[in-house]
């Protein structure tokens, strides 16, 4: 990909470094486990051993005399948190059941479930203790087998309330109206879960600095909803609670929920009066926060013989805990992707005891896109079409669910620049055509979508004395870049150089912003930065007075130390002076940015991705290798070509993960997951990683926010695993449609 490079003095567009890369790479950048707070202690978590049941008793006695333990907590003798009294309201999001209580009682609802934390001295210490407990248990028979339940999946509750829930069973014509079509197929997909693997481990630091005042450092991805989730917990008002995630060490969706380890520690550190410093092992993130929900799906689908769509039916059931209803929108592309007359989805979740999911990135599309986009590629076969030519042929120029024009929509420029750089035209109809060696060559495409979402944000904008702007939203960074990106945004609203910018996140302290997900954060927040850059520019008019009473904001701008005017000449005022007319104070304000309501009820709003694979399969071995990927993105305005692209070839190595190599097995005798490591389950190493070409059609659409910008993150996994797999069919003519494809399912199929 030739790249954009910086034009008429734009940040916006240009290839710029991280601000914060410096600071990773030389270790001065502070994650939640490494603040050193005076007194600090360690907690370890003692989990259970059944799937099911209750305890009947717990032994603390050898942990509470081992060296350097100050306490050992359970259900026992946990201090009561006040929010826990009470079942959450049924109607609030993101789940209908009240999530895990942690020491609440003496139920056990999954394997692992904490029920005990064991506070000491070091974290050795910690550690040797939580091994001294000892439990007894009065077990229930449990159900953790998926396929020998799957017929127990049930509406969630949310649908069944409101019928207007995206969750509940839709038609667009006839239902199963696929069945009328001259050329048919019905298909099974299986996903196994997915679990949340990081390189920063789920950690945090609690603190009660008072009787009534809370401070953690914390693994989040929202640290306004954190705040206000930990406030309600224990009766605080919200300013009492303090949130720090100033650096986040990964996350995919893991960091959205609030989970039993944090008030774990909460817990102890208000027992023991010291900060308390909890990090989860590697094993124990299996079972703590969350997973991509087992799933299952079938799709049926009917076309004519010329290619033309005839209709689709979509049923899907996943995974979700007996305590907590876990959704998510699985069978969305299936019913806005293609101009299919009659589409019937129906979605279910299924109760098993084991701990509740979470999303994952492209959570629910990235699951549903495996099942849809196989079986595209499976009826183009059928037909005798190019899968290209089959989705062209389907294309829809309008949202067929909603009946809305897209805001924007260049879904088939991805395709051809796509097709172009993948080489689609040395992919051969007939499967197993082309080989080298002992190793068949395949191509396979996938299309995702995800939508383009905008919500609420505030961002205060400051003018310091040293000539420099600080800017500040309580956003986070789980890794795309977010820094950078709003200093990108605020020189050019500003006309400041990026280095005389500073944005500061991660903190509850300062404006409201919305959690790190759903690919909304530059839509979002980007557009309050940019809001508060010109009301900034605005404010340092008015104290300019007289000389610039007649200039339009956007025609302002600051450049070596002055406000000017863009346009050579005209009156110019020395940072110095505007402080001088503010009463010697920083020049600052705090703006809130919102999504036009009008747009959103008219448009339908979405980006666009297509992914393309070339890959090898050993005719002997079965092994899979993924040698070339092309991932083309509809994301509107690209903010920075360079951190966009990492965050799509980021996408590009977990959709090979979910293709080939991420599977969770859970031995069904106990409950108990057999992957409890990175040795046994196997995410995607530099080995697993081809070379990824980024392509942007790089347009914006101006009725999702100001900016222009559309969203990323989602959209860079969503349509990868069905790529991979629909190549493996091209190379072997072998369809696999479970996932993941490892080569005893490639030998056996």
């Amino acid at each position: 990909m030739k790249d954009q490079l910086l034009q008429d003095g734009k940040a916006v567009g240009d290839r710029m470094s991280r601000v914060d890369g410096r600071l990773k790479v030389t270790g001065g950048a502070k994650y939640s486990a490494e603040y050193e707070l005076p007194g600090l202690v360690h907690g370890a978590l003692v989990g259970s051993t059944v799937a099911k049941g209750r305890i009947t008793s717990i032994d603390t006695k050898a942990a509470e005399r081992a060296p350097g333990v100050l306490a050992v907590i359970t259900h026992l003798n946990s201090p009561k948190v006040p929010g826990f009294a009470a079942k959450s309201n049924p109607d609030e999001p993101p789940a209908i059941g009240q999530p895990l209580r942690v020491f609440y009682d003496e139920r056990i609802y999954f394997n692992d479930q904490p029920i005990a934390i064991v506070v000491a001295d070091t974290l050795e210490r910690a550690r040797h203790a939580a091994g001294l407990v000892k439990a007894q248990y009065a077990a229930e028979a449990h159900q953790t087998n998926f396929e020998a339940n799957k017929s127990k999946g049930f509406l969630p509750t949310q649908a069944r309330r409101n019928p207007k829930s995206a969750q509940n069973d839709y038609t667009r014509g006839q239902a199963d109206g696929y069945q009328s079509a001259p050329v048919k197929l019905e298909a099974e997909y299986w996903h196994e879960s997915e679990m949340h693997h990081p390189m920063e481990l789920q950690s945090i630091i609690a603190h009660w600095e008072a009787a009534d005042r809370l401070t953690v450092y914390d693994k989040v991805q929202a640290v306004k909803g954190t705040q206000r989730a930990f406030a309600k917990d224990w009766g605080l008002p919200e300013q009492n609670v303090k949130v720090i995630a100033t650096f986040v060490g990964g996350a995919f969706g893991n960091g959205l929920h609030n989970w039993p380890h944090e008030t774990a520690a909460i817990i102890a550190a208000k027992v023991t009066g010291k900060p308390v410093k909890l990090m989860l092992t590697r094993e124990q993130m299996f079972t703590m926060v969350g997973y991509r929900p087992k799933t299952w799906q079938r799709i049926a689908m009917g076309a004519t013989k010329d290619g033309k769509l005839v209709g689709i039916s979509h049923d899907s059931v996943g995974q979700t805990s007996t305590y907590e209803e876990f959704t998510e929108s699985t069978v969305q592309q299936t019913r806005m992707m293609y101009a299919a007359p009659n589409v019937t989805t129906r979605y279910r979740i299924l109760g098993l005891d084991v701990s509740t999911p979470i999303w994952m990135r492209g959570p629910g599309e990235a699951t549903g896109a495996f099942a849809l986009e196989s079986a595209i590629d499976e009826m183009a076969h059928l037909i005798g079409m190019d899968p290209l030519e089959f989705r062209l042929r389907n294309h829809t120029d309008t949202d067929p669910e909603k009946n809305r024009p897209w805001s924007t929509k260049y879904l088939k420029e991805c395709f051809q620049a796509g097709a172009e750089r993948i080489g689609w035209n040395k992919r051969q109809m007939k499967p197993g055509s082309l080989r080298e060696g002992d190793w068949l060559i395949g191509y396979g495409m996938g299309v995702g979508t995800f939508g383009a979402n905008r919500g609420a944000a505030k961002a205060r904008a400051a003018l310091l004395a040293d000539g420099t702007v600080l800017l500040q939203s309580a956003t986070t960074d789980i890794g795309p870049g977010t820094g950078t990106a709003m200093v990108q945004i605020a020189s050019d609203a500003l006309g400041l150089p990026t280095d005389k910018i500073r944005f500061e996140l991660g903190n509850s302290l300062f404006p409201q912003a919305p959690s790190q997900g759903g690919s909304s954060t530059v839509n979002t927040v980007g557009s309050a930065v940019n809001d508060a850059c010109l009301a900034l520019k605005k404010k340092l008019q008015e104290l300019g007075g007289a000389s610039f009473a007649n200039v339009q904001p956007e025609q302002l701008t600051l450049a070596d130390g002055q406000l000017g005017l863009k346009a050579n000449g005209g009156p110019r005022l020395s940072f110095a002076d505007l402080r001088k007319a503010n009463n010697g104070q920083d020049v600052e304000v705090t703006v809130e940015s919102k999504p036009s309501g009008d747009a959103r009820q008219n448009y339908s709003m979405y980006s666009f991705s297509v992914h393309f694979a070339e890959v090898r399969v050993h005719t002997m071995t079965g092994e899979v290798r993924v040698t070339k990927m092309v991932s083309c993105a509809d994301a509107g305005t690209i903010v920075n070509q360079k951190t966009a692209g990492s965050q799509m070839s980021g996408g590009a190595i977990g959709g090979i993960g979910m293709a080939l190599t991420e599977g969770a097995v859970i031995d069904d005798r106990y409950g108990r997951y057999v992957t409890r490591d990175l040795a046994s389950y196997h995410v995607p190493v530099h080995a697993d990683a081809p070379p990824v070409e980024v392509f942007f059609v790089n347009k914006p659409d101006l009725l999702v926010d100001p900016l222009g910008t559309k969203g990323i993150g989602e959209i860079a996994i969503i349509g990868v695993a069905p790529a991979i797999t629909n190549a493996i069919f091209n190379a072997t003519g072998k369809r696999l449609r479970e996932l993941p494809v490892t080569p005893d399912k490639v030998l056996l199929a």
